[in-house]
């Protein structure tokens, strides 16, 4: 796993001062530069509503209809906004912590032990990631406000909190962190492991000091995944909360309180959209190594 930066970097190393190719890199270059424009131009138009004056939003377009980037701090005074984002980190971080744990115990199991039926209990495990979460809309909703009821004994009530947000999300994102974690731990060399126990180390002891850390980059990518894809979440946080920031709602319900029934503030709503954007965007690059590594080499080697 010491190579996993280096593979990644010749995988994706471009000769582009080759002469012979004049194509090649015109496509590449006109590629990336589409690329750029279609990813990053939301974000430009976000930051032309948020720095136009109230009430000439409508007016903006590559350019500001005027200046006033009183609405950074604005998109606070107007809304607690920063409740919003505390709640979006804390089930973000949440669901990361327990889904790495969890997708760690699985993948060592499924990438390191022999047992009768474990490929179509893998398979069975990663079909869940094939299902939307709209399917499970009923069903949870009754479990998670203490409507199901099993030999007399109910279910919690866990509307308006973070778990009633946080279960569904880590069910759903388990099945892909198993299966990255899988790959990688199935690559580690017994003779590590078995070095390991021999000393006296156990199954648990040989997974987090030995298989993690040789797995880091499968170990990265599967929590920055899943930290992101919590964070944006808004379909059960509608389901299962009232909106309000006291009662765990996160972001996305925050960016709706601009709009009231006679007015949206669309220059706050710019605002808090890319502000809420930093912590993925601060992330995504200072761990966009680990993952670009993890995914070629899993998908590779694996």
């Amino acid at each position: 796993m010491a190579t996993d930066s280096s593979l990644s970097d010749r995988l994706f190393a471009v000769d582009l001062d080759d002469d012979s190719s004049p194509l090649f890199r015109y496509t590449f270059y006109g590629t990336t530069l589409l690329i750029l424009l279609i990813s990053l131009f939301p974000f430009y138009y976000l930051l032309m509503l948020a720095l136009s004056a109230p009430g000439d939003t409508t007016s903006a377009g590559l350019l500001p209809a005027g200046f006033d980037p009183t609405s950074f701090i604005g998109a606070f005074q107007a809304v607690p906004f920063h409740l919003y984002m505390r709640n979006s980190l804390i089930i973000a971080t949440g669901v990361t912590a327990f889904v790495l744990v969890f997708a760690s115990l699985a993948g060592y199991t499924f990438g390191r032990m022999e047992f009768r039926g474990k490929r179509p209990l893998f398979l069975l495990l990663i079909s869940i990631s094939y299902f939307p979460g709209a399917t499970f809309i009923v069903g949870l909703f009754k479990l998670l406000t203490g409507n199901v009821t099993v030999l007399g004994v109910s279910s919690p009530n866990l509307f308006n909190s973070p778990a009633a947000v946080g279960l569904p999300l880590t069910a759903l994102s388990l099945p892909f962190a198993i299966l990255l974690l899988t790959t990688f731990y199935g690559q580690i060399p017994d003779g590590l492991e078995d070095a390991a126990r021999v000393t006296g180390t156990t199954r648990i002891g040989a997974l987090y000091r030995i298989i993690a850390p040789l797995s880091a980059p499968g170990f990265v990518t599967a929590g920055i995944l899943t930290f992101i894809t919590a964070y944006n979440e808004f379909f059960f946080s509608q389901l299962m909360t009232t909106g309000s920031p006291q009662n765990w709602s996160p972001i996305v319900w925050g960016l709706l309180r601009y709009q009231t029934e006679v007015s949206v503030r669309y220059d706050l709503m710019a605002a808090a959209s890319l502000i809420g954007v930093v912590p993925v965007a601060l992330i995504v690059l200072l761990a966009q190594r680990k993952i670009v590594s993890g995914l070629t080499s899993g998908s590779i080697k694996g």
